[in-house]
């Protein structure tokens, strides 16, 4: 039996907004993203574990903000001193952080059920998100990322591609729909595929 997603029922596929004599490669693309895991990882105050002997899935825990380690399957999210976010397509991720990370030194917390991602992808993102978010999107990178808040939701802006510009968006689960609907709205001035 699969979980039911966040926006199962609330995210539309199609053509919305300011779509009309438009190519559909030049439209923005906004999708739910699914079976992705999502692990927080809290090093404890009294651990005395180095990072750098560390790595999941091949990949070193990023030492400060806005930086993302990633590969093909798993990035690592710095969130806050002595904390991250792991975000995996891989099945038994849980299980590669349980064996770096030991319960001595390290709080582990999967939290995938508790959020909604949304990605969108296309040359206006970013515009997108200047319409509620207050960072500077300007100096924003491929592969930073950082917590922020749009339209007073609290979220985390992960840039995971630049060619185009593509942000995978995690909020609460609770606020999903809502937040749902303020990236869409805001996606109808310049034309959207829902996928």
């Amino acid at each position: 039996m699969t979980a039911i997603t966040p926006l199962e029922s609330i995210h539309k596929k199609g053509l919305f907004g300011d779509h009309h004599k438009k190519n559909e490669s030049d439209l923005l693309k906004i999708s739910e993203v699914k079976d992705l895991t999502v692990v927080q990882i809290v090093q404890y105050k009294r651990s005395k574990v180095q990072l750098s002997s560390i790595q999941i899935d091949g990949l070193e825990f990023s030492l400060q903000s806005p930086k993302v380690s990633s590969n093909k399957e798993t990035r690592i999210l710095w969130s806050a001193p002595s904390t991250w976010l792991v975000i995996s397509r891989k099945e038994n991720i849980v299980e590669i952080i349980k064996e770096k990370c030991n319960s001595d030194n390290f709080a582990i917390t999967d939290i995938s059920h508790s959020r909604t991602i949304i990605q969108i992808k296309g040359l206006q993102a970013k515009d997108i998100l200047k319409k509620g978010c207050p960072l500077n999107f300007n100096e924003f990178e491929n592969n930073n990322c950082a917590g922020t808040v749009f339209h007073g939701i609290n979220i985390v802006v992960d840039f995971v591609g630049n060619n185009p510009d593509t942000f995978n968006l995690l909020t609460l689960r609770s606020f999903g729909e809502s937040f749902y609907h303020h990236i869409t709205d805001a996606a109808l001035e310049f034309g959207y595929i829902g996928v």
